[in-house]
């Protein structure tokens, strides 16, 4: 198996993303209506109408973005014949979006990872009040060079990588002093650019901790099942099938960097040729480019991606 299923994380939410999928597609608006009935609201009212601050909040955009990715999974499954056991080398997803991926991939129901991201997106935005963390891009800097910026940065105060994107992009998040001293460091350190980010919260650092306890409550609560492909996790960068492994590395993943760099890498390495990102957006897809050659990314999103999407796998298949 030459291809890997990927899933978005947060950021890649517009207003109005799925519903002409759900439009087109019976399984593509049972998705979203098992959304709703687990959140016991309208949610699909909020992704596909606004306002966009609405569908920006965390714990709006969190279980948004899962939805449209199990929403085009389906859609996938039923019009191109995809089938994650068959033939996924690997499930992978950014931040939030390994949510998604342990849904397509089976380990959890839909019904619960909307209620896990409900709960997760609303515990990040509440353990750290609005104003007091921040994140910053450094471009231009590799990882060890990101992560030695954020170190000097924290002067007694938390900065952290919390992401590896892969392509010079590294994302770094704590205290606000401590990252905007880490923007000045970069910057005399030949980043190419480094800058704030309009986020609400400092994710993937230490501050998130209690987001990390509220997590380890909640996936205490829900079924976890072996997923039917390999999960290449966020914090480890190498693949976990186990329920319980499982279960403890989303806790980590809260506080933990995002080696999505890593990740992408690790797949390829280990034969894999096509990317399919599958969801909202086309960040992951445009980062394959950078991390890896020769493979490919595609973005499948809406209905006139699947035709496209049927033909790659073919081509993955055959690679």
């Amino acid at each position: 198996m030459t291809a890997a299923f990927t899933f978005p994380g947060q950021g890649s939410q517009t207003v109005g993303m799925g519903k002409a999928l759900a439009d087109a597609f019976p399984v593509a608006k049972a998705v979203f209506d098992e959304v709703d009935a687990a959140l016991g609201e309208k949610l699909t009212q909020v992704i596909w109408e606004g306002p966009a601050e609405t569908l920006q909040l965390t714990e709006n955009a969190q279980p948004a973005l899962m939805a449209v990715s199990l929403a085009t999974l389906r859609v996938l499954e039923t019009e191109a014949g995809f089938d994650v056991g068959r033939d996924a080398a690997f499930v992978a997803g950014h931040s939030l979006g390994e949510y998604s991926a342990l849904a397509a991939a089976g380990s959890l129901t839909i019904s619960d990872t909307a209620r896990l991201l409900r709960t997760r997106g609303l515990a990040m935005q509440r353990a750290v009040p609005v104003g007091v963390g921040a994140m910053a891009a450094l471009l231009g800097l590799d990882f060890e060079a990101a992560t030695a910026v954020a170190e000097e940065a924290a002067q007694g105060e938390v900065c952290q990588a919390a992401n590896d994107n892969g392509g010079g992009q590294v994302v770094v998040s704590g205290d606000k002093a401590a990252v905007d001293r880490a923007v000045e460091i970069a910057k005399a350190k030949g980043a190419k650019r480094a800058m704030l980010l309009p986020v609400s919260a400092p994710f993937h650092c230490r501050l998130m901790q209690p987001a990390a306890d509220a997590m380890a409550k909640a996936l205490a609560e829900v079924t976890i099942k072996p997923p039917a492909a390999p999960l290449v996790a966020n914090v480890l960068a190498s693949p976990v099938t186990s329920p319980e492994e499982i279960r403890r590395l989303l806790v980590e993943q809260v506080t933990g960097t995002v080696r999505w760099r890593e990740s992408v890498a690790y797949m390829a390495g280990q034969g894999v040729t096509h990317f399919f990102e599958i969801g909202a957006g086309k960040v992951l897809s445009g980062l394959v480019k950078r991390i890896t050659d020769g493979a490919t990314g595609l973005a499948v999103g809406a209905p006139a991606d699947i035709a496209a999407a049927k033909d790659a796998l073919a081509a993955a298949k055959s690679a």
